[in-house]
């Protein structure tokens, strides 16, 4: 009888345990890339994206107290051979970082894509909209590829650790990062 009421203790500790570790590994899944699109100009091929999922509550509390947060996008071009290792022609990384001014109720955007101009707003929401679009990157000119050429961009994003200032270390801020997405597509 002692060992059936251990084995049933057993089994509930470890269903518990099962349960728990699901539960995080659900709520650190939903950031993840949107609205992914590749263009061309005469000149220059391009990349849109949106990132989803990742102003969480204590995101925005963090960066409410005025902690900066740094969102870095990383983009990649391949030229795809069917036989042989893809061919990488472009290597591309991105950062966008809020601040939060307190005195002037203010967030400043900085995005490195457009050669570290500051963009300055009053509202939440509109930050929160220009720090996880990417607008027309440049990704590479459109002299490097070939006509009827295979190519693959594959682009993830993350938020890297928030940094506290020391009395407020004992707050764990995870990273949030997406997984790699890829486009497939014949210049």
């Amino acid at each position: 009888m002692l060992t059936l009421i251990n084995r049933k203790t057993w089994i509930i500790f470890f269903a518990i345990i099962f349960m728990l570790q699901n539960l995080g590994f659900a709520q650190d899944q939903h950031a993840r890339l949107a609205n992914i699109t590749v263009i061309n100009t005469r000149d220059h091929l391009l990349l849109y994206l949106n990132i989803e999922g990742v102003f969480r509550d204590d995101t925005k509390k963090a960066i409410l107290n005025g902690v900066p947060a740094t969102f870095t996008f990383f983009t990649s071009l391949y030229q795809v051979k069917n036989f042989w290792f893809d061919n990488k022609i472009a290597d591309i990384t991105t950062t966008h970082t809020i601040k939060y001014d307190n005195l002037k109720k203010e967030f400043i955007i900085t995005r490195s894509s457009e050669s570290g101009e500051h963009v300055v707003t009053k509202s939440f929401e509109e930050a929160q909209e220009l720090m996880t679009q990417v607008d027309g990157l440049k990704i590479v000119p459109l002299a490097k590829l070939k006509k009827g050429g295979k190519y693959q961009i594959r682009a993830k994003a993350e938020l890297g650790k928030l940094t506290l200032p020391f009395y407020l270390h004992y707050v764990s801020l995870k990273d949030i990062e997406t997984d790699w997405h890829t486009i497939d597509f014949i210049y």
